[in-house]
């Protein structure tokens, strides 16, 4: 058997345990998330979000960008967008938002800074 490929991380979103969700503020029972490479403190990095049937996130501004991808279920954004299953939502830093889940979803977010533009 060959060697594990070192500095990799392996997680399965099926049988890997989630946290509890605080990302915005308190503590959100109706969802949890899997950091993968977040780091609470430069608020950058990924993360599988599950939301229960019915969770509404707070809503909340972007510092940087956020983009995720849907990978099972759907996702109703405030302005009644709905994402499903394959689609790739890409925010731009500043803006604002919160969503709504009706089954239940999984995403995978992807939260990065743009490098600032060279003078």
């Amino acid at each position: 058997m060959a060697e594990p490929v070192k500095g990799r991380s392996v997680f399965n979103a099926h049988t890997t345990p989630f946290l509890p969700y605080d990302l915005e503020g308190p503590v959100q029972p109706e969802m949890s998330w899997l950091p993968v490479s977040f780091d609470r403190e430069s608020g950058q990095g990924c993360y599988l979000m599950r939301m229960e049937a019915r969770a509404v996130t707070i809503a909340h501004d972007h510092p940087g960008m956020e983009e995720f991808l849907i990978l099972e279920g759907d996702l109703v954004d405030s302005d009644g967008s709905v994402f499903g299953p394959g689609d790739f939502v890409s925010y731009e830093a500043g803006t604002r938002h919160h969503s709504h889940t009706v089954t239940g979803c999984l995403i995978a977010v992807f939260e990065w800074r743009r490098p600032p533009a060279a003078a």
